[in-house]
């Protein structure tokens, strides 16, 4: 008798579809108290092979930057070299006493927190698949897109450029909601300036440029896993925008490569965490570095929080195609990408399911 494929009666597409039409979320099934993971949230042994990071790295982190004296005519230059240093070298620094009170921070993961702990019946009014406007809460927004599911749960916000309806918001973090993307849009625009001299421009380039005006706000929930080694919180990938804001609670699960190994990357009480997107190596020609990074599946009975506002350009330039700065090419430093539309910058992220650089790697100008 011939033998049975095990995998023959396993229908992938079926029970994604199922699950995601349940609206149940992650949260759900961790809540639920189930001791095995749905099949398709099993990762490959390729992705799960180097889950523990190399216990050589294990001291190192990222730069913690202070802010304090980003206004001091006698410090500034200092800082800009600090921050021009961490995103040329690592992509991802922490900044400290960048000015947003802590009460807000601490007000912003429990809004977020409270928002994902609600009953399944409150939450699934929100819960749907149309990327790029208004508000959005599901589980795995590349579910369809990807090949294996990540355990986390995430309500999305598109904040800018077009003004969101507040009334879309779930009442129970909405006033929080408003208040965090106000502060890190504030946040944010410190550091492209700080990002800016770095490269020699004006502070305002960026802002000139409306880098901080296409805002999407995405509060993550990592709930506990029962199977952590066989699964992810979220894939290795890099961010294809200009910068992210990360503010997270203490729960520990986020990694960044770095020369090749993955490190850990400890939270900092009332630090935020910055990244350079993939859009602004690009725009800088590859001065400043998009880098992986990675969130482990929660091993911990509390959950992992973090809210993430994601900046991008807003108004694209007149002849309708983006790329490298003019005023950073020169004969001894050309051109290393070149132009490239909206339709292809949305096409390449909504395409796919997360990865890394695939942008950047699509319009490199071969040497």
């Amino acid at each position: 008798m011939a033998a049975v494929n095990p995998t023959s009666s396993y229908d992938r597409l079926k029970e994604v579809k199922e699950f995601d039409e349940s609206k149940i979320g992650v949260k759900g099934l961790s809540d639920s108290g189930i001791v095995t993971i749905p099949r398709f949230f099993v990762h490959p042994p390729e992705t799960l092979s180097d889950l523990k990071p190399n216990t050589s790295k294990s001291c190192a982190n990222i730069p913690i930057i202070n802010l304090s004296n980003k206004d001091s005519s006698t410090h500034r230059p200092e800082i800009v070299n600090q921050i021009k240093e961490a995103a040329t070298t690592w992509g991802f620094f922490q900044v400290i006493n960048h000015g947003v009170p802590e009460s807000i921070l601490e007000e912003t993961i429990r809004a977020i927190k409270d928002f994902h702990e609600r009953p399944h019946e409150i939450k699934a009014k929100y819960y749907k698949r149309n990327e790029n406007s208004g508000v959005m809460y599901s589980s795995n927004n590349d579910l369809y897109r990807s090949k294996a599911a990540s355990w986390h749960d995430a309500l999305t916000a598109w904040m800018g450029p077009s003004p969101l309806e507040v009334e879309e918001l779930p009442q129970i973090c909405r006033n929080e909601v408003i208040a965090w993307d106000a502060n890190a849009r504030k946040v944010a625009e410190t550091v492209m300036e700080l990002l800016s001299e770095g490269l020699g421009l004006e502070a305002g380039k960026f802002k000139e440029l409306t880098f901080s005006e296409a805002r999407a706000l995405v509060g993550h929930c990592y709930p506990y896993c029962p199977q952590p080694d066989l699964t992810m919180g979220i894939t290795s990938h890099t961010d294809p925008g200009v910068v992210t804001v990360l503010l997270q609670n203490q729960i520990p699960g986020l990694q960044v490569k770095h020369e090749d190994d993955w490190v850990a990357v400890n939270p900092v009480p009332g630090g935020l965490i910055i990244n350079i997107g993939d859009f602004l190596q690009i725009v800088s020609n590859g001065e400043y570095k998009s880098v992986q990074h990675r969130v482990l599946a929660n091993s911990d009975k509390n959950p992992r929080i973090s809210v993430v506002e994601f900046f991008n350009l807003s108004k694209w330039k007149g002849d309708g195609y983006y790329g490298p700065l003019p005023e950073l090419l020169s004969a001894e430093k050309p051109a290393i990408y070149r132009n490239f539309t909206q339709q292809e910058f949305l096409e390449n992220f909504y395409g796919k399911g997360l990865d890394s650089k695939s942008l950047i790697d699509k319009i490199r100008i071969q040497g």
